[in-house]
């Protein structure tokens, strides 16, 4: 049966912490409680089949059979379309090289896997950032004449660097380039462009005349666009990223904040899921183990996406499963789908770097 953990109460309690700009009193600005899908979960899991001929290599490869996590979510002809990463066994890269796979499903619970990945690093013009790391991170949004845009984290073995890619059917995808080209050595990536949810579907939000896009794995940072595939970084006047929001000692997000699904637009606010980790020593949250990943919302000014208004003080999703608590990487539950599907919101999920997990708010 589906749970609701005693941290979800807790943070509708302190739900207006770390407020900027003055708000109601009983302000119902967070998107909570999100019930995790026991009976469900994990939703998708690392298998050996299906295996696939690498382009680079030329070999055949187990694609998804070290690990999967980390998906985006669109809504497409009335499915819900899971954009996952996939990690498979090579010794190529310390963690096996990742690529972009594709599942479908008609309730949001049970997927079909696509058998191939739909991106991955390729003998282009991109593989000298992509190989061997590969390419990580996927969030999807829809531009308003229906092409996809999909921001994705490029890692060669030593640098991971934010890029853009385009589709018209979500199997075949253009890769545009670097995010951030005036700026090719900058360590950048969870890219999540500021979206009105459209049918349930994040659909890219112009603001004032331009696209948002909050980036960044330290702090959250901030860039705009005009096209959404040309990315200028917002800078303040010593030249250095704008931080939107940063870390919090003594919180869940002590060590660092990042990027999760596309954020919510509406015309009250935006709506910022994140995933922040803890720090270890005296600056982390001591009622949780050090370097667990949990998720929060921050709430942000609708027509000035670098002014926050309001910040969930303890997250609304953490790690409590064995499926959450290990894996690659234990301790971590890390959001980056989200889509509205028969009336409810659907929060996908890596769990420990390992397994997808989704969970499910029923206004």
């Amino acid at each position: 049966m589906p749970t609701i953990t005693w941290r979800f109460w807790i943070s509708l309690w302190l739900m207006t912490s770390c407020t900027s700009l003055s708000l109601p009193a009983q302000t119902t600005w967070p998107l909570l409680p999100f019930v995790k899908q026991d009976s469900f979960n994990p939703i998708l899991q690392p298998q050996i089949a299906p295996s696939w001929k690498d382009p680079v290599t030329g070999q055949t490869v187990h694609w998804m059979s070290r690990n999967v996590l980390n998906p985006a979510a669109i809504i497409d002809h009335g499915q819900v379309c899971l954009l996952f990463r996939a990690q498979d066994s090579s010794s190529l890269s310390s963690s096996g090289t990742s690529r972009i796979g594709l599942a479908f499903s008609t309730d949001g619970l049970h997927f079909q896997i696509y058998p191939t990945p739909i991106l991955f690093p390729d003998r282009d013009s991109m593989q000298r950032y992509e190989w061997p790391g590969g390419i990580e991170d996927p969030r999807v949004v829809k531009r308003s004449d229906g092409l996809y845009v999909m921001t994705y984290t490029a890692y060669d073995g030593h640098t991971a660097r934010l890029c853009i890619a385009t589709s018209h059917d979500l199997l075949h995808w253009h890769k545009e380039g670097l995010a951030f080209p005036d700026h090719p050595q900058l360590w950048s990536k969870s890219g999540a462009i500021v979206a009105e949810y459209v049918h349930g579907t994040p659909q890219a939000k112009l603001i004032q005349g331009k696209y948002w896009m909050y980036w960044g794995d330290t702090h959250i940072f901030v860039a705009t666009s005009t096209d959404l595939i040309h990315w200028q970084i917002l800078q303040d006047q010593h030249k250095q990223p704008i931080s939107v929001l940063m870390p919090r000692p003594h919180h869940f997000d002590s060590r660092l904040v990042e990027s999760g699904p596309p954020p919510a637009w509406t015309a009250q606010g935006i709506r910022l899921i994140y995933n922040g980790m803890n720090a270890r020593g005296s600056l982390g949250d001591q009622h949780l183990p050090p370097d667990t990943y949990g998720v929060g919302q921050a709430w942000i000014n609708a027509t000035q996406p670098t002014q926050v208004m309001a910040r969930l003080s303890t997250p609304f999703l953490l790690p409590e499963k064995n499926y959450e608590l290990e894996g690659q990487v234990n301790r971590v539950c890390f959001a980056e789908g989200l889509v509205r599907f028969h009336g409810k919101w659907f929060l996908y999920y890596g769990t420990a770097d390992s397994r997808i997990a989704v969970a499910i708010h029923e206004p």
